[in-house]
């Protein structure tokens, strides 16, 4: 069915845009797979000079970029312009190291000759993108293989087409050829097709565990290389000797940016009992001083969130929770507004028995766990199916840094809020997905990493001589 845009803080239908058509996707994926074949004749630079147009591109147009965004999904003004600098950011370093991170590396081995691994593209990707970051999510997939040479298909979230259509528009009007990004409105049928079809030699997913099971079987069966980010049920564990003046400052930013809709934000909160009291206090002040209200307006601090649907189901998990034990500190209540708005919420006194316990909660709702030792707080913040990222506040940063290396996620900040950036691995374990974004283990992710061997002659006649014994009775 036609994709909608629909603005979450006026409820108001902004665009309408049609799916794609099989003849559509064809065409799409005949021009990725003839410009593939192009750029292996290209210089990595000369891409290098395309990704920095881009960046350029999106700093002179990121007023017009992000008002897309915060009509499209609802986040504050603020969010979406941050977002389109995080991208131009992306693109330039990707630009100015991707040269680097592909020279073929040179191996020590006992073979003889010179051993090589060279970096090849391998052909055209398809992603298959979330709507919480409407822009980063393409480009931490489109970048790096831009800059190794493989073209990408997008297959974006059915309630972002604006803001999927404006990013592959706007790579091409700033200088990429034709075919390194294209967004088709695809159905789920079609996106299987897809996968299957020999010139498709990558899929790279952010999204649900559904999804991402989903496309990974198809992914399998037709033997082709898949990456995932999935879920996270983020902890954040305090000791007992943190500086909790940092850790109230970021705690409640670390929930509620983006309107609490981020893989990666902090949803549980594991305190030791000596500083529990204080932070709770804390987090119930700051929760109740943001400002819900229109998301283009630079004073509001609370953005509605994306989808009538996805408020509704934030409600029923906060339900259950409820009728499962939960307490409700603060929140649960209504606002007086038109948008799809959600009272930040902090639960207290979740048993390991209530699903809140086990289940990701994509909005502003914060579950604030008590424990009395610092094993116990390891132990609650690895109880979880996921395993993406979390935060460890510790008064010795290089102790946090022990406690960090004990959580079963893939990343972890110690005395700091959770950022994303170009150099920096994002991925995680367990339900949370396999494989690595951004950096260079990003860059590598559908690369080629073939072997070449080179043997001199004079290598073989070294190697002959040594092969070939005299017989001491002859001599």
């Amino acid at each position: 069915m036609p994709r909608q845009t629909i603005n979450p803080y006026t409820n108001e239908v902004l665009k309408i845009f049609s799916d794609a058509t099989d003849e559509e996707i064809e065409q799409a994926l005949t021009t990725a797979n003839k410009l593939y074949h192009e750029m292996k004749h290209q210089t990595i630079n000369e891409r290098a000079i395309i990704l920095h147009q881009i960046a350029d591109y999106l700093r002179e147009h990121k007023s017009e970029l992000a008002k897309v965004m915060t009509l499209e999904m609802g986040k504050l003004i603020s969010e979406s312009e941050g977002e389109v600098e995080l991208c131009a950011i992306i693109a330039d370093y990707f630009a100015d190291h991707g040269e680097a991170m592909l020279q073929p590396a040179l191996l020590h081995t006992m073979a003889t000759g010179e051993a090589k691994i060279y970096k090849h593209a391998t052909g055209v990707i398809l992603a298959v993108e979330p709507w919480n970051f409407p822009y980063y999510q393409i480009m931490r997939v489109f970048a790096p293989n831009f800059m190794v040479g493989n073209p990408m298909i997008l297959r974006d979230a059915a309630n972002i087409p604006w803001s999927a259509q404006t990013f592959a528009e706007m790579a091409i009007k700033a200088g990429a050829p034709v075919g390194s990004i294209t967004n088709l409105f695809m159905s789920y049928d079609q996106v299987g097709q897809l996968i299957a079809d020999p010139r498709i030699q990558g899929v790279a997913l952010t999204g649900s565990e559904r999804g991402g099971s989903a496309v990974a079987q198809e992914a399998g069966k037709n033997l082709k290389k898949s990456t995932l980010e999935l879920g996270g049920q983020d902890a954040f564990i305090v000791l007992d000797d943190a500086n909790m003046e940092d850790v109230c400052n970021i705690a409640w930013r670390a929930r509620l940016y983006n309107s609490g809709q981020v893989c990666t934000s902090s949803k549980r909160f594991i305190v030791m009992d000596q500083v529990y009291d204080e932070f709770l206090e804390k987090l119930v002040a700051n929760f109740a001083s943001v400002k819900p209200g229109d998301p283009m307006d630079p004073t509001t601090t609370l953005a509605p969130m994306n989808t009538k649907k996805a408020k509704e189901k934030l409600q029923k998990q906060v339900d259950e929770a409820i009728a499962a034990g939960a307490t409700v500190v603060y929140g649960n209540e209504s606002y007086d507004l038109e948008g799809q708005f959600f009272m930040p919420t902090i639960l207290t006194d979740i048993t390991s028995d209530n699903p809140a316990a086990h289940t990701e909660m994509f909005g502003p709702v914060a579950q604030v766990y008590r424990v009395h030792s610092e094993e116990a707080a390891i132990a609650l913040a690895n109880d979880s199916q996921y395993g993406l990222g979390g935060i460890v506040f510790s008064g010795d940063p290089l102790h946090g840094e022990e406690v960090a290396a004990q959580i079963e996620t893939g990343m972890v900040f110690v005395n700091n809020f959770m950022v994303s950036l170009p150099e920096l691995p994002f991925g995680g374990v367990k339900n949370s997905g396999y494989g690595r974004e951004l950096s260079e283990l990003g860059l590598l992710a559908f690369v080629n990493e073939q072997l070449i061997v080179t043997t001199s002659h004079s290598d073989l006649n070294n190697l002959a001589g040594g092969l070939i014994k005299t017989d001491p009775e002859k001599e």
